[in-house]
C-alpha cells in the first residue's frame, strides 16, 4: 500500500493541472477523430453497398486494409515513416487522422450493415421517383438507418476514447502521456495510473451503458415492426 501512500495523492492533487491538461487534449483529439471517423465511415459504407463495382472494391480494400493492422503500427507509419518522404504532421494531426481512419473502418462496417438492414423495396422505391443512388442514401436509406446504426456507433466512440492512449507512445500530450511523464518525474505511479483508470471508465462506462440502452431500444422498436408485418 506505500505505492499509494497519502503523501503521493497530495502530490498529485497539487499537480492535478498536469492530468487537466492532458485530459483536455484526449477529449480534443477523440472528438476530432470521431468527426473524422464518422465521415468516413458513413462514406465506404455508401460504397459497400453501391451499385458500382469500383466503389464496392475501394471500400473493401480501405476496410481489410485498416482491420487486419495494428493500430498502433499505423500511428507509427504516420509519426516516423512519413518524414521520410517530406510529409511531416504535428503530433495532434498524428492522433486525429490514426484514430480516424481507423475507427472509419469500423464505423464502414456498421453503415453498411444498417443500410443492408433496410428493406431492399426502399431504395427501389426511391430509384423509381427519380432519385440517384446517393439521394436516395441520403433522404431515404439514411435517415432510417440511424437509429439501427446509433447504439454500434457510440461502441466506436467509446473504443476510439480508450485507443486515444495510444498517443502517449508517440508524445501526444494526452491524458495518459501527462500521467506518465508525472509519473516518471515523481516516481509515484500508483496514485497517477489508478487516477487516469478512474477517468478513462467515468467517461467510457456512462457511453457503454448508454450503447446498450440504444440497443436494447432497436431491438423492441424492430421485433415489433416484425410481428405488426
Amino acid at each position: 500500500m506505500d505505492r499509494f501512500a497519502a503523501f503521493k495523492w497530495q502530490a498529485l492533487f497539487r499537480d492535478w493541472h498536469i492530468l487537466l491538461e492532458g485530459l483536455g487534449r484526449t477529449a480534443s483529439t477523440a472528438g476530432l477523430a470521431l468527426l473524422l471517423s464518422l465521415a468516413l465511415g458513413v462514406v465506404f459504407g455508401v460504397l459497400a453497398t453501391s451499385p458500382w463495382r469500383s466503389g464496392r472494391a475501394v471500400s473493401r480494400l480501405y476496410v481489410s486494409l485498416i482491420q487486419n493492422t495494428p493500430l498502433v503500427t499505423q500511428v507509427f507509419f504516420l509519426y516516423y515513416a512519413l518524414p521520410h518522404f517530406d510529409l511531416v504532421l504535428p503530433t495532434p494531426a498524428v492522433g486525429v487522422l490514426g484514430l480516424g481512419v481507423y475507427h472509419g473502418a469500423y464505423i464502414s462496417e456498421v453503415v453498411r450493415a444498417g443500410i443492408q438492414a433496410i428493406h431492399r423495396g426502399q431504395l427501389e422505391a426511391a430509384l423509381s421517383q427519380g432519385f440517384t443512388y446517393v439521394q436516395a442514401m441520403r433522404y431515404v436509406i439514411l435517415p432510417q438507418a440511424g437509429q439501427i446504426v446509433l447504439p454500434p456507433m457510440t461502441n466506436q466512440a467509446v473504443a476510439l476514447i480508450k485507443n486515444s492512449s495510444i498517443l502517449a507512445m508517440i508524445s501526444g500530450g494526452d491524458l495518459m502521456f501527462q500521467a506518465d511523464s508525472w509519473s516518471a518525474s515523481t516516481g509515484y505511479y500508483g496514485p497517477a495510473y489508478l487516477t487516469v483508470w478512474a477517468i478513462y471508465f467515468a467517461i467510457c462506462f456512462p457511453l457503454a451503458q448508454l450503447a446498450r440502452r440504444w440497443e436494447e431500444r432497436v431491438r423492441l422498436s424492430r421485433g415489433g415492426e416484425v410481428s405488426a408485418a
